[in-house]
């Protein structure tokens, strides 16, 4: 597994301080919604010559360490 801390990295005078891929201003963010619109890695990395796939599984997994610490709110609890 890719260490993410590793790789990605935020600062308040970049990109408004989003999460990026270190040393760029790619942010996890587009990362992850190039996954989401169906582009595998292998395009990614066609579309960001410059990144390894280990920056993409950084984001992946930085996206996933956030969401662990996410409060899930039981459906049960839910009013419609």
């Amino acid at each position: 597994m890719v260490n993410y801390k590793e790789r990605i990295s935020s600062d308040p005078k970049k990109m408004l301080g989003k999460p990026v891929i270190r040393n760029t201003r790619i942010t996890v963010e587009a990362i992850l919604w190039k996954i989401a619109s169906g582009f595998s890695f292998e395009d990614i990395l066609d579309m960001y010559p410059h990144l390894e796939l280990d920056d993409i599984l950084a984001a992946v997994g930085y996206a996933a360490s956030v969401m662990e610490s996410e409060e899930v709110i039981p459906a049960a609890l839910v009013k419609s």
